[in-house]
């Protein structure tokens, strides 16, 4: 960094706005280019360069020259929170896909006793069916089928490409079909 690069920083420490503005501007584009290779889409990618740079804010004081060039130290603080975001999404998608209220079918309020254990018996037969399944196959079909998201939003989400989603729901679909039909034949068997 150069001296004036080290004058900002240290303005930025005293609390001026057109220093901050001025650093800001100048590791933009750096910042949004990690972010952007960790979520893949734009929109997304400027929310998270935005709170990479509150994070770099946060954090102004712990950087020393002793530990490199700024840039850099701008961009392992991006590199760091954007792996942080990444997990806890990653996270997230796995409770949500793990979670059985997903598959929870709220009864029609017509319905009779047997029939809203028909239902339920169902439920849990798909259940069991889903978790079953890889998780490459089961995380797109959740997504997609019973979450609603667009092919497009679940290959965003999963961070795979578009025609990865499609022919996974596809397989997954078909597995999904084939052990529910061994499970109804294992049903019908047993009557």
């Amino acid at each position: 960094m150069t001296d004036s690069g080290t004058d900002l920083v240290g303005r930025c420490r005293q609390g001026d706005e057109a220093a901050w503005r001025e650093l800001v501007t100048l590791h933009t584009r750096r910042v949004f280019g990690i972010a952007y290779r960790f979520v893949g889409r734009v929109d997304e990618a400027e929310d998270l360069t935005q709170d990479i740079f509150v994070k770099v804010f946060q954090s102004l004081d712990r950087y020393r020259e002793s530990d490199g060039a700024f840039g850099t130290w701008v961009g392992t603080v991006a590199r760091n929170h954007a792996i942080d975001n990444y997990r806890r999404r990653r996270e997230e998608r796995s409770r949500r896909i793990e979670d059985p209220a997903v598959l929870d079918v709220v009864p029609a309020s017509d319905e009779s006793p047997l029939r809203g254990l028909e239902r339920a018996e169902q439920a849990r037969i798909v259940h069991r069916g889903l978790r079953a399944l890889p998780a490459d196959l089961r995380e797109p079909l959740v997504l997609c089928d019973l979450q609603g998201l667009s092919y497009e939003e679940a290959a965003a989400t999963l961070q795979i490409p578009l025609g990865t989603v499609k022919s996974r729901i596809n397989r997954g679909r078909l597995e999904l079909a084939r052990r529910l039909m061994g499970a109804r034949r294992a049903l019908e068997s047993r009557r």
